[in-house]
Parts: structure tokens; C-alpha cells; sequence
């Protein structure tokens, strides 16, 4: 159905209770141009001659009192100034029509009749002429009410248009909010874009700190620092804050709501406003939304229909900015703890130069297999690789391998879809799929399952996975990095390792040392551990002496540094001092207890002592590679008095030379 159909069936409808056959002919181009006019103001200007003619007038004329009397539109000599003002008001107050002569145009009758008209209320038709013919007043009575009819429908239409071009610019405004994820710059450009929609002076949000019972005013336009704080209760906004309901103020220094508290800060002078409040997703509070000085007149209920729409999405907005940089705010937070945790102490050559290739390795994808004996720390390698590498943001996943058997692996790594098998109550997914964008380590690549290795070798080849159960092929981006303390080339010759699997990890080779092949780094990395765990433990002043230090240091260390780690954790909670001492190392229980001296008790105890003695040197030799200066020192003695000791217990390490002093500072250890 038409428009003007519709048009047409309501100007009917407004006369058809009267004799008004003529007139509904007449009227007909009424309707042909309320619809096609802009607005009211168009409409009576192409419309008000047409209306004259009908009944012979010289003038015509729609006047409207708001509150005083304007001219909405007129036609003719007589205009609004020679109208009784007195007889349209007794038109208006009784609803009725007045025939009668124009007094202040002499020989000129009017014709008065109120415009029934929910859009323009007040407004009266006028016609003036020299004479008018007997139905003129019915004849201006029915005109009236198709006019009526129409203005309301073009206010109507017009109110729509701006509805629909304020619902437009809201979406377009929602779909500018949605690209800022910083809070401050989200505020400012929300109230920019009120200020433009709204066609007012000004815009703030209030967010309410709710545990301090306060209203930060961001942006605060005027004030220094561009930032306010005000109690939860003042003025319209807190009345807003603590209502949850819309407020309007048409002239703010004559309402006892507002509160002038904020104009004497900033030295601004509000005239009127509108407040809404802010309510997000889960209708929880999150503050108010403030609109100042409208440019023309006051805020209309049309502004605040805006404004609680607009309020809408700004809250989402501004919760979702606020909940983004809250997540960002933990994840940089704990990515540093992390990044913390997994520094690479030590300073001999073989750290700096394990440094070294970490950094180069790092800002590359290339695959890298990890060696070293078990607690070197393969993982803490890892992590670095990811961690210094541009995946940092995205997830760093460890698999032990070891731990997963075949029938398990694939579900593990790959995913499964819902009833993919028995237990399979829900879709899971796999561990390359959660590392998608960072980094999957795999440790203990070495224990694979055969059928475990095919099936890893096919996705490092494709770079696609299917969940088990599933048809459909997953694209993954994760860098790979494995690990094992397992000799691989001897497995691969063994068979027992697939030959096209080690060389699609192999592409770089980090060999890890042992600790004990670095013995300076003992010493960092036990204070690195004990002030880590001394602070879990809440002994920040705890230390070690130096009869402790040297404990270590003669210590082989076969769990490498791992044992290192856990021995620091125990020392950190049980040490009953704030400093260490060797006592409270004894618990140290060496892997390597079988390859000291134990001697027989068929061994008188000289014997017995000697070959201790012997053990014991030989060891500290070892643990200094040799280096005879630094295993006088751990022992105790001088170095030409460890020489002569050497040779009384016959040690062939001592040579034969009279003069150690001139001799090689390096022996053999065995």
C-alpha cells in the first residue's frame, strides 16, 4: 500500500463526517504534496494559494502561538500583524471557527479556524477577503483538518528521517568506537562524535569508581590535566549514577540538581544538559554519559532517545577498551614473569655463546632440536627461543612425549572431533592448534612411538592437521622445537628413530653442556636460585658462607642444574639461619656415590685412608679440569704442598720434577 494512499484514507477519514464532497476534491493535491514535500514549511508555502482560491480570499495565513504568536506561513496583503490576537486565542480556547470583520483592515472579513494538529498544537488557518461565500467557515473547517492531517504526517515522516540519519550516524560511530582499543583515545573520540551528533558544546563520560565513591570525568574539557574527580553524589550526574534513569535540565543554574561544582573549576557556564547513564553488558554501572549546551534551544526527548541509544554503545565500547586492556595489562605481566624465569645464568665461554646463538636463532622460524642431558634445561632453552622471538604474544605449548602413549598421542597433539571414540564427549583440540601463532616444544622427542613419529613427520611436512574422528584439514602456523637427552644419529642408525623425522627436526642443533663441564657457572646459578626461592620463602637476606660455596663447588652435579635448582629450593624453606652453611648442604646425595672410593676391609686403615685421600684429590683435580692452582685451593692447601701430598700417596699425576713450581699448572686428571 502507497503512502499517499495511506495519506489520502486519513485526510478522508478527518472530514468525511461532514457534507464535504467539494472539499474532498479540493484537498486531493493536498495530499499529491505532502508527499512529496520536505516538510511542513514547504508544504503550507506551495499549498496556502491554492487554499485561498477555494474560497475567493485575498490573503491565508497559518499562525501558531509558541508561546507567542508566529507565523508559520502566509499568503497575501493581511499578514499576522492585522490579526485580533484576542479572537484566534478565543479560537483556540474554544476550539471553534469565528467569522467576522477584519477592524484593522477596513471593508476586510477573516475567517478563523483551529488546526486540529498533534505536531503543531496552537495553530490556527486565517483567511481575510472583501466577502466570503455562506459555507466558507464549514468550507475552512474541513480544509483545516486535511491540513492538520498533513502536517501531522510530514512531522511524523521528518521525525522519522531524522530518526532513521541518527541511527545511521550511531552505527557509523559503533563502527568507529570498535577500531580504538586504548581507553583515552576512545573517550575523546566519543565525545567528539556527541558533540556532532547532538549538536551541543560539549561531552563527558563520568566513570564511576565505585569503592571510592567517586565520578572521573574523562575527558574533563577545561580542567587541568584534562582529568576530574568529583564525589559519586553531586549534581545531575551522581542523581543519574545512583537513579540508573535518563535526566534533562533546561536551565542548570535555576535547577537544585545541578551542581555548580564543576563550572567554578573549569570556568565554563552550563546552560542546560542531558545525562544517561552507562549500563554494560551484564547491566552493571559503569558511570554516565554528559551532553552540555545544546547550539540552538534546549535538548529535546528526540536528544535524549539519541543519547540513551548512543549510551549503548559507548558502553560496550568503553567495557570491551577496558576489559582488552585489562587482559593485555596480564598477559605483558605475566609474560615478564615468565620471560624472568626462563634467564640463562652463567658467564663461561659455552653460556655467552649459547646467548649468543639464542639471539640469532630467535627472530627466525627455523626448526631447532635441542641435546643435553637430562636437567641441563632443554625447556628453559626453549622458552628463550620463543620468548626473545616475535611469538612472544602468542602461546608457547610443551609436550612431554614420553608421557604419552601412541593410542594417546594423536588425540594429544591433533585434536578429536565430538564421539570421535569412546570417551570423546566433547570436541578437543590439540596441542597445535592451541600453539597456533607461537611455539610447540616437544620434549623427549627421542621416546616417540613409531607410529607417534609417522604422523608427526606428515604434519611438520604439510603443515595441516585432522583431528581424530574428523575429515576436515586444520591449517597450524607453530614454530617446533624439540628436545631429547637421547643420542638420535646413534638411534637412526639403530632403527629406532625414523631417518626423514631426525632431519626434518634437525635443520639446528643446540648441544647443551653439563654443569659440571662449566663449573664457573655454579656459583651464579646458585645465588640466581636461592634469592629466587628465598623471596617465595620470605627470607630476603639469606646467604651463603664460604665454606658452603666451596661445598658446591667441589659437587658434580650429575642432575646438572636441575638438582642444582632443587637443592636451592630445599636450602631457601629449611635453612634454619640467614646464612647457608655446609651443614646445611648435606643432604647433597650424589648419582655418582658408586664411583667413589670405598675401600675393602681386608685394607689395614692407613691403606684404607691413603686411597680415600687419592679419590678425593682426584676428584677435585677433575672438577677443575685440571687445573692444579684452583684444586689446591678447593682443598685447602697450597699448591707446592698439594704436590708434595700427590707425591706421598705415589699419585703418578704429581710428576717427578723437584721443582713443582716451574712445572705445567696443568696435570692429567684421568
Amino acid at each position: 500500500m502507497s503512502t499517499k494512499w495511506i495519506l489520502w484514507q486519513q485526510v478522508a477519514q478527518s472530514i468525511q463526517a461532514d457534507d464535504g464532497v467539494r472539499i474532498l476534491q479540493a484537498v486531493e493535491q493536498f495530499v499529491d504534496r505532502a508527499v512529496s514535500a520536505d516538510g511542513v514549511t514547504e508544504f503550507l508555502r506551495d499549498q496556502l494559494p491554492e487554499i485561498a482560491g477555494e474560497l475567493a480570499a485575498n490573503s491565508v495565513g497559518v499562525f501558531l502561538r509558541n508561546p507567542n504568536w508566529i507565523a508559520l506561513s502566509q499568503h497575501g496583503r493581511v499578514g499576522l500583524s492585522e490579526m485580533p490576537k484576542n479572537i484566534l486565542m478565543d479560537v483556540l480556547d474554544r476550539d471553534a471557527g469565528y467569522v467576522g470583520p477584519l477592524d484593522s483592515v477596513p471593508g476586510t472579513y477573516f475567517v478563523a479556524t483551529p488546526i486540529r494538529s498533534r505536531s503543531h498544537t496552537g495553530a490556527v488557518l486565517v483567511f481575510a477577503g472583501r466577502s466570503f461565500p455562506d459555507d466558507a467557515l464549514p468550507s475552512a473547517m474541513l480544509m483545516a483538518k486535511a491540513i492538520g492531517t498533513c502536517m501531522d504526517f510530514l512531522a511524523r515522516r521528518s521525525q522519522s528521517v531524522r530518526r532513521i540519519e541518527q541511527l545511521q550516524s550511531i552505527l557509523r560511530i559503533s563502527l568507529n568506537l570498535s577500531a580504538v582499543h586504548e581507553t583515552e583515545p576512545l573517550l575523546e573520540l566519543i565525545a567528539k562524535e556527541a558533540t556532532r551528533l547532538l549538536d551541543c558544546d560539549r561531552a563527558s563520560i563520568f566513570i564511576w569508581d565505585k569503592e571510592q565513591h567517586e565520578l572521573v570525568a574523562c575527558p574533563a574539557l577545561g580542567v587541568e590535566g584534562n582529568s576530574l574527580r568529583i564525589p559519586d553524589n553531586t549534581g545531575v550526574v551522581g542523581e543519574v549514577i545512583h537513579s540508573g534513569i535518563s535526566l534533562r535540565v533546561d536551565d542548570a543554574y535555576n535547577d537544585p540538581r545541578f551542581s555548580r561544582k564543576v563550572d567554578s573549576t573549569s570556568g565554563y557556564k552550563t546552560r542546560n544538559l542531558l545525562c544517561a547513564p552507562l549500563h554494560g553488558t551484564n547491566k552493571k554501572l559503569l558511570g554516565a554519559f554528559e551532553v552540555i549546551n545544546k547550539n540552538t534551544g534546549s535538548f529535546s526527548d528526540d536528544d535524549e532517545i539519541t543519547l540513551a541509544d548512543l549510551s549503548l554503545q559507548v558502553a560496550v565500547a568503553l567495557q570491551n577498551t577496558r576489559e582488552r586492556e585489562s587482559l593485555l595489562r596480564s598477559h605483558h605481566q605475566l609474560t615478564e614473569q615468565v620471560t624472568k624465569g626462563v634467564t640463562i645464568i652463567g658467564d663461561s665461554p659455552a653460556m655467552q655463546a649459547m646467548r649468543s646463538t639464542i639471539r640469532r636463532l630467535a627472530a627466525t622460524d627455523l626448526p631447532v632440536l635441542i641435546l643435553g642431558e637430562s636437567g641441563t634445561g632443554k625447556e628453559v632453552v626453549a622458552q628463550s627461543l620463543h620468548y626473545q622471538g616475535p611469538r612472544a604474544d602468542r602461546p608457547f605449548v610443551a609436550v612431554n612425549c614420553a608421557a604419552l602413549t601412541e593410542t594417546l598421542l594423536e588425540s594429544e597433539l591433533f585434536g578429536h572431533e565430538k564421539g570421535a571414540f569412546t570417551d570423546a564427549k566433547d570436541m578437543h583440540k590439540g596441542k597445535f592448534e592451541i600453539a597456533e601463532g607461537g611455539t610447540i616444544f616437544l620434549d623427549e622427542i627421542g621416546d616417540m612411538s613409531p607410529g607417534g613419529q609417522a604422523k608427526l613427520l606428515r604434519v611438520l611436512e604439510q603443515k595441516v592437521i585432522t583431528r581424530v574422528g574428523g575429515s576436515q584439514s586444520i591449517p597450524i602456523n607453530a614454530r617446533v622445537i624439540a628436545a631429547t637427552n637421547a643420542h638420535l644419529a646413534e638411534a637412526v642408525r639403530a632403527k629406532k628413530f625414523r631417518e626423514d623425522l631426525y632431519f626434518r627436526l634437525n635443520v639446528v642443533t643446540l648441544d647443551l653442556p653439563s654443569l659440571r663441564e662449566r663449573p664457573d657457572d655454579v656459583l651464579p646459578l646458585a645465588d640466581h636460585f636461592l634469592n629466587l626461592f628465598a623471596t617465595q620463602a620470605r627470607r630476603p637476606n639469606l646467604r651463603m658462607s664460604a665454606d658452603a660455596r666451596k661445598r658446591l663447588q667441589t659437587h658434580t652435579w650429575p642432575g646438572n642444574v636441575r638438582e642444582l635448582r632443587n637443592l636451592m629450593e630445599r636450602v631457601a624453606f629449611l635453612a634454619p639461619g640467614d646464612q647457608v652453611e655446609v651443614d646445611d648442604l648435606a643432604f647433597i646425595l650424589s648419582p655418582e656415590q658408586q664411583n667413589i672410593f670405598e675401600p675393602s676391609l681386608d685394607l689395614g686403615l692407613g691403606e684404607a685412608t691413603n686411597g680415600f685421600q687419592q679419590d678425593f684429590i682426584r676428584r677435585a683435580i677433575k672438577r677443575v679440569n685440571g687445573n692444579m692452582s684452583e684444586a689446591a685451593r678447593l682443598l685447602g692447601l697450597h699448591r707446592s704442598n698439594l704436590y708434595r701430598k700427590m707425591r706421598q700417596l705415589g699419585m703418578s699425576e704429581a710428576g717427578n720434577k723437584e721443582d713443582e713450581e716451574d712445572d705445567d699448572d696443568r696435570v692429567n686428571s684421568g
